[in-house]
Protein backbone atom coordinates (compact mmCIF):
# COMPACT_ATOMS: atom_id res chain seq x y z
CA UNK A 1 0.00 0.00 0.00
CA UNK A 2 1.01 3.29 -0.76
CA UNK A 3 0.00 7.24 -0.97
CA UNK A 4 0.03 9.07 -4.23
CA UNK A 5 0.93 12.46 -4.49
CA UNK A 6 0.27 14.66 -7.72
CA UNK A 7 2.83 18.20 -7.41
CA UNK A 8 1.52 20.29 -10.23
CA UNK A 9 0.58 17.81 -12.97
CA UNK A 10 -0.19 19.53 -16.14
CA UNK A 11 -1.56 17.38 -19.50
CA UNK A 12 -1.57 19.26 -22.55
CA UNK A 13 -2.50 17.30 -25.62
CA UNK A 14 -1.03 17.91 -28.92
CA UNK A 15 -3.29 20.59 -30.96
CA UNK A 16 -4.38 22.06 -27.72
CA UNK A 17 -4.32 25.33 -26.79
CA UNK A 18 -4.79 24.87 -22.85
CA UNK A 19 -4.14 21.94 -20.88
CA UNK A 20 -6.50 19.02 -19.80
CA UNK A 21 -4.98 19.09 -16.47
CA UNK A 22 -3.30 21.63 -15.10
CA UNK A 23 -1.11 22.21 -12.53
CA UNK A 24 -3.28 19.64 -10.34
CA UNK A 25 -2.02 19.08 -6.70
CA UNK A 26 -3.57 16.33 -4.84
CA UNK A 27 -2.21 14.12 -1.80
CA UNK A 28 -4.07 10.69 -1.32
CA UNK A 29 -3.26 9.06 1.74
CA UNK A 30 -2.55 5.21 2.66
CA UNK A 31 -5.45 3.05 2.04
CA UNK A 32 -7.61 6.01 1.05
CA UNK A 33 -10.41 5.85 -1.37
CA UNK A 34 -10.23 8.93 -3.35
CA UNK A 35 -12.94 9.81 -5.58
CA UNK A 36 -11.91 12.84 -8.87
CA UNK A 37 -15.79 13.65 -9.88
CA UNK A 38 -16.44 16.53 -12.23
CA UNK A 39 -18.13 17.10 -15.80
CA UNK A 40 -16.89 15.32 -18.99
CA UNK A 41 -14.14 16.90 -20.28
CA UNK A 42 -13.01 18.29 -16.52
CA UNK A 43 -9.83 15.88 -17.07
CA UNK A 44 -11.06 13.36 -13.83
CA UNK A 45 -9.93 10.38 -16.26
CA UNK A 46 -6.97 11.93 -18.04
CA UNK A 47 -5.39 12.42 -14.49
CA UNK A 48 -6.28 8.84 -13.49
CA UNK A 49 -4.20 7.79 -17.17
CA UNK A 50 -1.59 10.15 -15.95
CA UNK A 51 -1.17 8.14 -12.85
CA UNK A 52 -1.63 4.74 -14.27
CA UNK A 53 1.17 5.90 -17.27
CA UNK A 54 -1.35 6.07 -19.99
CA UNK A 55 -0.57 9.17 -20.68
CA UNK A 56 2.52 12.01 -20.95
CA UNK A 57 3.30 13.98 -17.84
CA UNK A 58 3.62 17.38 -19.18
CA UNK A 59 4.89 19.18 -16.75
CA UNK A 60 4.92 18.29 -12.98
CA UNK A 61 5.59 14.82 -11.08
CA UNK A 62 3.50 12.50 -9.63
CA UNK A 63 4.74 9.94 -6.92
CA UNK A 64 3.32 6.32 -5.51
CA UNK A 65 5.24 6.32 -1.69
CA UNK A 66 8.20 7.58 -2.19
CA UNK A 67 8.90 6.72 -5.80
CA UNK A 68 8.74 9.61 -8.77
CA UNK A 69 6.63 7.65 -11.29
CA UNK A 70 6.42 10.35 -13.69
CA UNK A 71 8.44 8.35 -16.37
CA UNK A 72 7.89 5.14 -15.62
CA UNK A 73 6.31 2.41 -17.71
CA UNK A 74 2.71 1.36 -16.58
CA UNK A 75 3.86 -2.18 -15.94
CA UNK A 76 6.68 -0.58 -13.58
CA UNK A 77 4.30 1.28 -11.22
CA UNK A 78 2.76 -1.56 -9.18
CA UNK A 79 -0.73 -0.20 -10.16
CA UNK A 80 -4.07 -2.05 -11.32
CA UNK A 81 -6.82 -0.78 -13.76
CA UNK A 82 -10.71 -1.53 -13.80
CA UNK A 83 -12.17 0.09 -17.14
CA UNK A 84 -15.56 0.63 -18.12
CA UNK A 85 -15.76 -1.34 -20.79
CA UNK A 86 -13.95 -4.37 -18.15
CA UNK A 87 -11.24 -5.41 -21.20
CA UNK A 88 -12.03 -9.07 -20.46
CA UNK A 89 -10.51 -11.31 -22.90
CA UNK A 90 -13.54 -13.33 -24.41
CA UNK A 91 -11.92 -16.61 -25.10
CA UNK A 92 -10.75 -17.24 -21.70
CA UNK A 93 -12.66 -18.30 -18.90
CA UNK A 94 -13.19 -16.43 -15.62
CA UNK A 95 -10.21 -18.23 -13.92
CA UNK A 96 -7.73 -18.01 -16.89
CA UNK A 97 -8.67 -13.80 -17.50
CA UNK A 98 -8.14 -13.46 -13.35
CA UNK A 99 -4.89 -15.02 -13.51
CA UNK A 100 -3.55 -13.56 -16.82
CA UNK A 101 -1.49 -10.80 -15.19
CA UNK A 102 -0.08 -13.13 -12.75
CA UNK A 103 0.88 -16.08 -15.56
CA UNK A 104 2.57 -12.93 -17.58
CA UNK A 105 4.79 -12.29 -14.28
CA UNK A 106 5.80 -15.96 -13.99
CA UNK A 107 3.53 -16.71 -11.03
CA UNK A 108 3.59 -20.52 -10.23
CA UNK A 109 0.25 -22.38 -11.01
CA UNK A 110 -0.54 -23.42 -7.59
CA UNK A 111 0.36 -19.94 -6.08
CA UNK A 112 -1.66 -17.97 -8.99
CA UNK A 113 -4.60 -20.26 -8.73
CA UNK A 114 -4.76 -20.06 -5.01
CA UNK A 115 -5.07 -16.53 -5.15
CA UNK A 116 -7.35 -16.55 -8.22
CA UNK A 117 -9.47 -19.00 -5.57
CA UNK A 118 -8.98 -16.05 -3.04
CA UNK A 119 -10.27 -13.38 -4.94
CA UNK A 120 -13.24 -15.16 -6.34
CA UNK A 121 -14.31 -15.94 -2.82
CA UNK A 122 -14.09 -12.33 -1.73
CA UNK A 123 -16.34 -11.56 -5.19
CA UNK A 124 -19.11 -14.35 -5.22
CA UNK A 125 -17.40 -16.02 -8.22
CA UNK A 126 -16.44 -19.35 -7.33
CA UNK A 127 -19.28 -20.85 -9.24
CA UNK A 128 -18.49 -19.05 -12.08
CA UNK A 129 -14.92 -19.48 -12.63
CA UNK A 130 -15.01 -21.77 -15.52
CA UNK A 131 -17.23 -19.59 -17.55
CA UNK A 132 -16.51 -17.49 -20.69
CA UNK A 133 -16.88 -13.53 -20.23
CA UNK A 134 -20.35 -14.03 -22.98
CA UNK A 135 -22.16 -16.34 -20.63
CA UNK A 136 -22.00 -13.41 -17.92
CA UNK A 137 -23.96 -10.36 -16.85
CA UNK A 138 -22.33 -7.61 -16.81
CA UNK A 139 -22.17 -6.95 -13.01
CA UNK A 140 -20.39 -10.55 -12.96
CA UNK A 141 -18.12 -9.31 -15.99
CA UNK A 142 -17.47 -6.46 -13.68
CA UNK A 143 -16.54 -8.26 -10.55
CA UNK A 144 -14.25 -10.27 -13.06
CA UNK A 145 -12.91 -7.13 -13.91
CA UNK A 146 -12.11 -6.14 -9.94
CA UNK A 147 -11.22 -10.14 -9.38
CA UNK A 148 -8.38 -9.46 -12.31
CA UNK A 149 -7.37 -6.54 -10.15
CA UNK A 150 -7.39 -7.48 -6.32
CA UNK A 151 -5.35 -11.27 -7.50
CA UNK A 152 -2.07 -8.65 -8.30
CA UNK A 153 -2.09 -7.32 -5.17
CA UNK A 154 -0.80 -3.99 -6.53
CA UNK A 155 0.19 -0.63 -4.00
CA UNK A 156 -2.77 1.11 -5.93
CA UNK A 157 -5.88 0.72 -7.49
CA UNK A 158 -7.17 2.33 -10.21
CA UNK A 159 -10.79 2.99 -11.62
CA UNK A 160 -12.62 4.90 -14.72
CA UNK A 161 -15.79 4.98 -14.14
CA UNK A 162 -16.56 1.24 -13.73
CA UNK A 163 -20.39 1.04 -13.11
CA UNK A 164 -21.48 2.98 -16.21
CA UNK A 165 -22.23 0.22 -18.23
CA UNK A 166 -24.74 -1.62 -15.42
CA UNK A 167 -28.13 -0.75 -15.06
CA UNK A 168 -29.47 1.66 -12.29
CA UNK A 169 -30.29 -0.81 -9.56
CA UNK A 170 -27.02 -2.62 -10.19
CA UNK A 171 -24.94 0.35 -10.18
CA UNK A 172 -26.21 0.63 -6.16
CA UNK A 173 -25.91 -2.97 -5.28
CA UNK A 174 -22.24 -2.98 -7.10
CA UNK A 175 -21.13 0.81 -5.48
CA UNK A 176 -21.23 -0.49 -2.10
CA UNK A 177 -19.56 -4.08 -2.40
CA UNK A 178 -16.62 -1.90 -4.06
CA UNK A 179 -16.45 0.27 -1.18
CA UNK A 180 -16.96 -2.60 0.88
CA UNK A 181 -14.55 -4.33 -0.41
CA UNK A 182 -12.12 -1.71 -0.67
CA UNK A 183 -12.39 -1.33 2.86
CA UNK A 184 -11.84 -4.68 3.88
CA UNK A 185 -8.36 -4.61 1.27
CA UNK A 186 -7.10 -1.63 2.74
CA UNK A 187 -5.45 -0.72 -0.56
CA UNK A 188 -5.17 2.90 -1.91
CA UNK A 189 -7.95 3.38 -4.15
CA UNK A 190 -8.68 6.65 -6.95
CA UNK A 191 -11.81 6.25 -8.57
CA UNK A 192 -13.20 8.11 -11.89
CA UNK A 193 -16.44 8.82 -12.01
CA UNK A 194 -19.16 11.82 -13.48
CA UNK A 195 -22.35 11.20 -10.78
CA UNK A 196 -22.30 12.37 -7.83
CA UNK A 197 -24.04 10.50 -5.88
CA UNK A 198 -21.82 7.73 -6.67
CA UNK A 199 -18.90 9.95 -5.25
CA UNK A 200 -20.69 11.30 -2.40
CA UNK A 201 -21.75 7.25 -1.37
CA UNK A 202 -17.85 6.12 -1.99
CA UNK A 203 -15.23 8.25 -1.08
CA UNK A 204 -13.28 8.63 1.27
CA UNK A 205 -12.70 12.44 -0.09
CA UNK A 206 -13.84 13.69 -2.80
CA UNK A 207 -11.94 15.71 -5.77
CA UNK A 208 -14.17 17.79 -7.55
CA UNK A 209 -12.79 19.34 -10.71
CA UNK A 210 -13.86 21.31 -13.42
CA UNK A 211 -11.98 22.31 -17.14
CA UNK A 212 -8.28 20.32 -15.95
CA UNK A 213 -8.19 22.89 -12.35
CA UNK A 214 -8.65 21.14 -9.14
CA UNK A 215 -12.00 22.82 -7.53
CA UNK A 216 -12.32 21.54 -4.47
CA UNK A 217 -10.98 18.12 -1.87
CA UNK A 218 -12.77 17.23 0.89
CA UNK A 219 -14.96 14.49 2.76
CA UNK A 220 -18.37 14.37 1.13
CA UNK A 221 -20.25 15.87 3.73
CA UNK A 222 -18.37 19.14 3.91
CA UNK A 223 -18.50 19.62 0.26
CA UNK A 224 -21.78 19.20 0.80
CA UNK A 225 -22.48 21.41 3.87
CA UNK A 226 -19.50 24.23 3.14
CA UNK A 227 -19.12 24.27 -1.33
CA UNK A 228 -15.95 26.65 -2.07
CA UNK A 229 -17.69 28.02 -4.98
CA UNK A 230 -20.44 28.02 -7.62
CA UNK A 231 -19.71 25.18 -9.42
CA UNK A 232 -19.40 22.88 -6.44
CA UNK A 233 -22.33 23.94 -5.16
CA UNK A 234 -24.61 23.22 -8.67
CA UNK A 235 -22.48 20.01 -8.64
CA UNK A 236 -22.62 18.38 -5.71
CA UNK A 237 -26.35 17.20 -3.98
CA UNK A 238 -29.50 15.68 -6.50
CA UNK A 239 -31.45 17.46 -6.69
CA UNK A 240 -29.10 20.33 -7.33
CA UNK A 241 -28.73 23.13 -5.10
CA UNK A 242 -30.82 26.32 -6.10
CA UNK A 243 -28.87 29.28 -7.48
CA UNK A 244 -30.65 32.58 -7.41
CA UNK A 245 -29.51 36.00 -7.76
CA UNK A 246 -30.14 38.56 -5.63
CA UNK A 247 -30.09 42.25 -5.93
CA UNK A 248 -28.23 44.08 -2.46
CA UNK A 249 -30.53 46.13 -0.75
CA UNK A 250 -30.85 47.25 2.84
CA UNK A 251 -30.49 44.33 5.06
CA UNK A 252 -30.34 41.52 2.44
CA UNK A 253 -30.78 40.59 -1.33
CA UNK A 254 -33.97 40.90 -3.09
CA UNK A 255 -35.67 37.67 -4.62
CA UNK A 256 -38.37 38.56 -6.69
CA UNK A 257 -40.87 40.37 -4.54
CA UNK A 258 -38.99 39.36 -1.23
CA UNK A 259 -35.99 40.59 0.77
CA UNK A 260 -34.26 37.36 2.24
CA UNK A 261 -32.27 38.77 5.60
CA UNK A 262 -28.69 38.59 5.43
CA UNK A 263 -25.99 39.24 7.82
CA UNK A 264 -24.24 42.35 7.55
CA UNK A 265 -20.64 41.26 7.80
CA UNK A 266 -21.75 39.23 4.51
CA UNK A 267 -22.85 41.75 2.69
CA UNK A 268 -19.53 43.99 3.95
CA UNK A 269 -17.53 41.27 1.91
CA UNK A 270 -19.33 42.10 -1.45
CA UNK A 271 -18.45 46.12 -1.44
CA UNK A 272 -19.26 47.33 -5.06
CA UNK A 273 -21.36 44.56 -5.87
CA UNK A 274 -25.05 44.85 -6.74
CA UNK A 275 -26.12 41.21 -6.95
CA UNK A 276 -25.16 38.27 -5.22
CA UNK A 277 -26.34 34.43 -5.61
CA UNK A 278 -28.07 32.42 -2.62
CA UNK A 279 -27.63 29.14 -2.55
CA UNK A 280 -30.16 26.91 -0.85
CA UNK A 281 -30.57 23.19 -0.66
CA UNK A 282 -34.09 22.13 -1.45
CA UNK A 283 -34.69 20.42 1.87
CA UNK A 284 -34.06 24.08 3.37
CA UNK A 285 -36.84 25.22 1.81
CA UNK A 286 -40.02 25.22 3.49
CA UNK A 287 -43.86 26.50 2.72
CA UNK A 288 -44.43 29.40 4.87
CA UNK A 289 -46.35 32.18 4.89
CA UNK A 290 -44.04 34.96 4.10
CA UNK A 291 -41.44 34.55 1.52
CA UNK A 292 -40.28 34.09 -1.88
CA UNK A 293 -43.74 33.64 -4.20
CA UNK A 294 -43.30 30.36 -6.52
CA UNK A 295 -45.34 29.15 -9.62
CA UNK A 296 -45.31 25.47 -8.59
CA UNK A 297 -45.21 23.44 -12.42
CA UNK A 298 -44.55 20.17 -11.30
CA UNK A 299 -45.02 18.17 -8.01
CA UNK A 300 -43.07 14.65 -7.89
CA UNK A 301 -44.54 12.55 -5.27
CA UNK A 302 -42.20 9.82 -3.95
CA UNK A 303 -43.62 8.08 -0.97
CA UNK A 304 -41.24 9.50 1.67
CA UNK A 305 -40.55 12.65 -0.14
CA UNK A 306 -42.27 15.31 -2.51
CA UNK A 307 -40.45 17.16 -4.16
CA UNK A 308 -42.29 20.44 -6.11
CA UNK A 309 -40.63 22.24 -9.02
CA UNK A 310 -41.59 25.72 -10.01
CA UNK A 311 -40.49 29.04 -11.04
CA UNK A 312 -40.90 32.83 -9.48
CA UNK A 313 -44.10 34.25 -9.33
CA UNK A 314 -45.20 37.07 -11.63
CA UNK A 315 -43.37 36.00 -14.74
CA UNK A 316 -44.99 35.75 -18.50
CA UNK A 317 -44.82 32.39 -20.62
CA UNK A 318 -41.52 33.50 -22.46
CA UNK A 319 -39.75 34.89 -19.20
CA UNK A 320 -40.62 31.43 -17.75
CA UNK A 321 -38.86 29.55 -20.58
CA UNK A 322 -35.65 31.18 -19.47
CA UNK A 323 -36.02 31.53 -16.14
CA UNK A 324 -34.59 29.51 -12.98
CA UNK A 325 -36.08 26.56 -11.68
CA UNK A 326 -36.78 26.06 -8.14
CA UNK A 327 -36.99 22.91 -6.25
CA UNK A 328 -38.16 22.71 -2.58
CA UNK A 329 -38.55 18.85 -1.11
CA UNK A 330 -42.11 19.25 0.62
CA UNK A 331 -44.01 16.52 2.79
CA UNK A 332 -45.21 13.74 -0.01
CA UNK A 333 -48.66 13.46 1.92
CA UNK A 334 -49.78 17.28 1.62
CA UNK A 335 -47.81 18.52 -1.55
CA UNK A 336 -48.99 21.71 -2.95
CA UNK A 337 -51.06 21.79 -6.10
CA UNK A 338 -49.81 21.88 -9.40
CA UNK A 339 -50.72 25.48 -10.90
CA UNK A 340 -50.69 27.17 -7.43
CA UNK A 341 -48.85 29.84 -6.02
CA UNK A 342 -46.94 29.40 -2.66
CA UNK A 343 -44.31 30.95 -0.74
CA UNK A 344 -40.92 29.61 -0.08
CA UNK A 345 -38.98 30.64 2.88
CA UNK A 346 -35.43 29.23 4.38
CA UNK A 347 -35.66 26.48 7.30
CA UNK A 348 -32.16 26.87 8.43
CA UNK A 349 -30.57 30.81 8.06
CA UNK A 350 -27.21 29.50 8.93
CA UNK A 351 -27.65 26.49 6.39
CA UNK A 352 -27.84 28.65 3.30
CA UNK A 353 -24.67 29.29 1.28
CA UNK A 354 -23.85 32.89 -0.08
CA UNK A 355 -21.77 33.54 -2.89
CA UNK A 356 -19.89 36.45 -4.79
CA UNK A 357 -21.73 36.39 -8.46
CA UNK A 358 -18.03 38.75 -9.94
CA UNK A 359 -15.70 35.96 -8.43
CA UNK A 360 -18.35 32.99 -7.42
CA UNK A 361 -16.53 32.33 -4.21
CA UNK A 362 -18.33 31.54 -1.03
CA UNK A 363 -18.88 34.71 1.37
CA UNK A 364 -20.17 32.41 4.27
Amino acid sequence: MATVNFKAATRIYPGSDHPAVDALDLEIGDGEFMVLVGPSGCGKSTSLRMLAGLEEVNSGNIFIGDRDVTDLPPKDRDIAMVFQNYALYPHMTVADNMGFALKMAGVPKAERDQRVLEAAHLLGLEEYLSRKPKALSGGQRQRVAMGRAIVRSPQVFLMDEPLSNLDAKLRVSTRTQIAALQTRLGVTTVYVTHDQVEAMTMGDRVAVMKDGILQQVDSPLTLYDKPQNLFVAGFIGSPAMNLMTGTITEGGARIGDYVMPLPREVLAKAPGEETLVLGIRPENFTVATDGISVDVDVVEELGADGYIYGTLAGLDAEQKLNATQIVARVSARTPPQRGTTIKLNVANPDSMHIFSEKTQARLN
